[in-house]
């Protein structure tokens, strides 16, 4: 009888966990981070929705009009990066939430370096009392708030931090901005680590 109920249950179970499986083959699982997400219905949404974004990238990277093989190399090795990175949660106190975290920070990056979504809105900051000093952001409305930042000929992404007041999003290498008003204070990435306040320019 007992081994009756297990059988009739795991039949009604199998369509959900067909439906709610992540991206990637649950048998091949080879990290702690993808064993939980086969066992977790929201990770393995998300999962799902990055794979998603991912391939929205790729997508983008090809039609670009020139350098699109090398950008595509360039996002392929991001991604095998950012997996490493996710698989090293297992050193977190709270694997769930490190995992989580993973994700919702990749989709911001892919979403706001590749424009996946329209801005919310863009903002132009003159720096250090210089009108040609500028920095740009973007803003995307990610589940976890993300942010593009253009200084010059670079390109660099960044997600909300908690901060004590206004909004602060942190990029790469210690690239962040913090917003208050219609003044902000933008650090330079590592090394450099340059300060400088800003004064919004104007904003669309």
């Amino acid at each position: 009888m007992v081994r009756t109920l297990t059988l009739l249950g795991m039949l009604m179970a199998a369509p959900a966990l067909g439906q709610e499986s992540p991206s990637f083959d649950c048998s091949r699982a080879e990290s702690s981070a993808e064993e939980l997400i086969c066992t977790d219905a929201d990770l393995a949404a998300l999962d799902r929705r990055v794979a998603e974004r991912y391939a929205d990238a790729l997508d983008a990277v090809r039609g670009l009009d020139a350098g699109a093989k090398e950008a595509e190399d360039t996002l392929r090795a991001y991604q095998r990066g950012w997996i490493k990175g996710r698989d090293e949660c297992w050193k977190s106190e709270d694997l769930r939430d490190c995992v989580r975290f993973s994700y919702l920070r990749r989709e911001g990056e892919l979403v706001a370096e590749w424009l996946l979504e329209d801005p919310t809105g863009i903002a132009f900051w003159a720096c250090g009392g210089n009108s040609a000093n500028e920095v740009v952001t973007y803003f995307f409305d990610t589940e976890l708030p993300s942010v593009r930042f253009e200084r010059g000929d670079t390109i660099d992404t960044g997600s909300l931090a908690p901060a004590g007041s206004g909004s602060k999003y942190e990029g790469s290498f210690g690239r962040s901005i913090w917003i208050k008003g219609e003044a902000a204070t933008y650090r330079e990435p590592d090394p450099d680590g340059s300060t400088f306040e800003c004064v919004l320019a104007r904003q669309e």
